[in-house]
């Protein structure tokens, strides 16, 4: 299979520039995977969590609000704002506290926002 290019930019930088096996998005109509040979689409993405994965590991972007654009193996996401949780980084408690507020603000819903934090921590720590 081939591997599919993403990149997550937001206006202050890039945030992520890689391969994945396999992406999972918090799309504004429910959450959708793409996978190599994806059609084409553009989606309006909401408060949630990116989640990347490329040989067995995964990746977590927390993000506010965005767009994501599939075309062949490419997967272009375009966010407001987005912290990059990295379970091999040193900083990574610093990430998590980061994203939980950045979440937090980005949605009156708790119900939602406790979801996606419980996601955060199960990958996190798994």
């Amino acid at each position: 299979m081939n591997a599919l290019k993403v990149s997550v930019t937001t206006p202050y930088g890039m945030i992520f520039d890689g391969e994945a096996d396999y992406v999972a998005l918090p799309g504004a109509e429910g959450e959708f995977g793409v996978m190599s040979g994806h059609s084409d689409m553009l989606a309006l993405l909401k408060t949630g969590v990116i989640e990347l994965n490329h040989n067995k590991s995964k990746e977590l972007v927390a993000i506010n609000w965005g767009y994501a654009k599939v075309q062949g193996n490419q997967v272009d996401i375009l966010i407001d704002r987005a912290i990059l949780i990295d379970k091999n980084s040193s900083q990574m408690s610093k990430a998590m506290e980061n994203a939980k507020k950045l979440l937090e603000e980005a949605s009156s819903d708790k119900i939602a926002f406790s979801s996606v934090v419980s996601k955060i921590d199960s990958i996190t720590k798994g």
